[in-house]
């Protein structure tokens, strides 16, 4: 065979697999186009919606001299604090009477931390600290408005709820853009770091500038709370099931942290929905329900709640608002001290308020931990 019938036929050899390759790779493109796809889960949105009026301003003020920036902020102290001694612009709504129906609306508050508690018997038990830091109700939507506008789901336009929206931290207005200053001319208070909604019953209705405490709640009450949990990113399935994993020697091969078949055996061979697999860990909203309110500093607006295991990091916002929970309202119907309707005035505590108020089963510091009943002789 001469070179050139050699180089011919190796070149038809290799059109020959070209056009092969060709229509394989067509035909499984094909079968990709048209072949049916898993529905995948929703991916949580962090971005805000396109009505939300923007925060954050841009930072205008670099050219500005510190005697020009100390005038400004001499303007926002007079507008805000100086010249309002109360922010209330009208006159409060009509006070009602509470009932297990009722439902108030919520504080924000800021985890700040953990500490141990004794009861008079000598049990211990942990409590959650949460500070309420400068709250102000921003606007209150009565309930016909309030179902009508887009944020009522057909569970809320069912029910004749009303809506409060709470703000806390405020700041000073030159950190926040003008639409979202104006937000609080209604209120006529400072712009708030953070603002969250609740749902409140008409008889619960309550005047956009009032300000929010400790005090909106009792010793020995029951509230939910609400936050976002701490985020570890993803993870593997021993970290975020605690599964066991595999062995971690004679004969195991890179599969000390696996988790194993996915899989069910038989005639299905498929993997169920909601198979426990690695993914994200952490940072998903959740309630942690019916918690026992132990101790409330009223100096420094403080909240002692049960137990440690309330969501959120520390320095976190938490929603706290009352339980929800059919006993624990039952329990509360009971007491002679019901919570203040809407919430606490200072003409409520014309006596005024200790420093701070402690449960009745908790022990306190300064009583004595022994006693011994001496006899005549």
């Amino acid at each position: 065979m001469s070179a050139i019938q050699r180089c011919s036929k190796l070149f038809s050899n290799n059109l020959c697999r070209t056009i092969i390759n060709i229509e394989i790779r067509s035909s499984i493109s094909d079968y990709k186009s048209f072949a049916g796809s898993r529905p995948k889960k929703v991916k949580n949105r962090f971005d805000p919606p396109e009505w939300f009026v923007p925060k954050k301003a841009y930072n205008y003020f670099d050219n500005l001299t510190p005697s020009n920036r100390d005038f400004l902020k001499e303007v926002a102290y007079d507008r805000y604090i100086t010249n309002r001694e109360s922010p209330l612009v009208d006159e409060p709504i009509k006070r009602n009477t509470w009932n297990p129906c009722t439902k108030r609306t919520g504080v924000l508050g800021v985890k700040i931390g953990v500490l141990p508690q004794w009861t008079k018997d000598g049990t211990k038990l942990f409590t959650t600290l949460v500070q309420i830091i400068d709250n102000h109700v921003i606007r209150y939507v009565p309930p016909e408005d309030y179902k009508q506008s887009s944020a009522a789901t057909l569970y809320m336009k069912n029910r004749n709820y009303g809506s409060v929206v709470v703000g806390a931290l405020s700041c000073y207005p030159t950190s926040f853009t003008k639409s979202y200053v104006n937000l609080f001319n209604e209120a006529g208070v400072p712009p708030k770091r953070k603002l969250t909604r609740f749902l409140v019953t008409p008889d619960a209705a309550i005047e956009p500038g009032t300000p929010l405490t400790a005090k909106h709640f009792n010793v020995g009450d029951y509230v939910d709370v609400q936050a976002r949990t701490i985020g570890h990113g993803f993870q593997g399935v021993v970290k975020r099931w605690g599964f066991k994993g595999g062995p971690k020697s004679h004969g195991a091969t890179k599969w000390h942290r696996r988790p194993g078949t996915i899989a069910s055996g038989g005639r299905t061979g498929l993997i169920y929905k909601g198979k426990k697999m690695p993914g994200k860990m952490g940072n998903r909203w959740r309630n942690h329900r019916g918690l026992k309110i132990w101790r409330i500093n009223y100096k420094y607006n403080v909240l002692y709640l049960t137990g440690p295991a309330t969501p959120g990091p520390t320095h976190s916002y938490i929603r706290i608002y009352d339980t929800i929970l059919p006993n624990l309202k039952k329990e509360m119907t009971s007491k002679e001290v019901h919570p203040p309707m809407p919430t606490a005035y200072p003409e409520d505590f014309s006596e005024g308020l200790p420093e701070e108020v402690f449960d009745d089963e908790l022990f306190q510091f300064n009583d004595p931990t022994l006693m011994y009943n001496l006899d005549e002789k």
